[in-house]
């Protein structure tokens, strides 16, 4: 379940890159959804990164060599 979680919000991640660079082809620069965007992509990602750091804390991670 935690895989499962992880690698659907690593999902999020590129689709929101892909988003953002395809708002800031149509809007040439003028809107804000490829700032948007973005933002939701560096929530993920820090999302991600304290998962991660949590699930190697309450033991759902295997630490390096066990």
């Amino acid at each position: 379940m935690f895989k499962l979680v992880i690698v659907l919000m690593l999902v999020g991640v590129i689709g929101s890159l892909f988003s953002g660079l395809f708002f800031l082809y149509r809007d040439q620069g003028a809107g804000d959804r490829a700032v948007k965007a973005l933002t939701v992509r560096i929530a993920l990602s820090i999302a991600i990164f304290a998962l991660l750091l949590l699930g190697y804390r309450f033991g759902l991670i295997p630490g390096y060599g066990q």
